[in-house]
């Protein structure tokens, strides 16, 4: 299964690829330059296929879960001063996206989207320590019923030039549910309660849907 925003770009690829094939056959008579030029063709189609794929996932929705808005490796667990939204102090969590991981944006909890806004702006490294300030990216807040609002930021890399966000402020987000896309190359920042527990490590890979990021403190259960 592939995300719709895949859809265009994938009937490009087959078509562009398909010419390839056609004329490589046609016009190049050395057999290996022929299979070379045509593996080349094949192999960026499955790249493509291999980038847009959505796969289905069941969650075990949990209001005193925090759990992974995308598939990656977490790369920054830190308390930071959060500037746009909060004005304070807040736990950040960040998970970047390798070109191969699955780059769905899922809801990373359930409640009502209290804010949305996207930011134009530069496209460092994703794993830049001020990517997740200066690059092109979006910021959504979601209020909830356990951990107040959590917010989260959909962050474009160097090679990414398109974030997709659906979700828009007095919609209800659900747990795992699709609220984007983010093409070639990211990162997403969560920020979370000072008090909440953060259960993965630095270096950890998750999987988007699935794996734990927080839960609550033993006092707020």
């Amino acid at each position: 299964m592939f995300h719709r925003e895949g859809f265009k770009i994938i009937a490009i690829t087959f078509i562009i690829v398909g010419v390839i094939a056609l004329t490589a056959d046609t016009y190049i008579t050395q057999d290996l330059i022929k299979y070379g030029v045509q593996g080349v063709a094949l192999a960026v189609l499955v790249l493509i296929l291999q980038f847009f794929r959505n796969p289905k996932r069941a969650v075990q929705f949990n209001l005193n879960e925090i759990i992974a808005p995308v598939d990656g490796k977490v790369v920054v667990i830190e308390e930071v001063e959060e500037k746009e939204y909060f004005q304070g102090k807040r736990k950040q969590v960040s998970i970047f996206m390798s070109p191969l991981n699955v780059h769905v944006t899922r809801y990373p909890v359930s409640g009502v989207i209290q804010y949305s806004k996207y930011h134009p702006g530069k496209y460092l490294v994703a794993w830049h320590p001020k990517a997740s300030e200066e690059n092109e990216r979006t910021t959504i807040v979601i209020k909830t019923p356990k951990f107040g609002d959590i917010l989260y930021r959909q962050i474009a890399g160097a090679l990414a030039r398109r974030i997709v966000n659906y979700a828009k402020k007095g919609d209800k987000a659900i747990q795992g549910a699709d609220a984007g896309f983010i093409k070639f190359g990211s990162r997403v920042d969560l920020f979370l309660p000072l008090d909440c527990i953060v259960t993965v490590g630095l270096n950890q890979k998750v999987v988007g849907a699935k794996t734990v990021i927080a839960t609550l403190s033993d006092g707020d259960e």
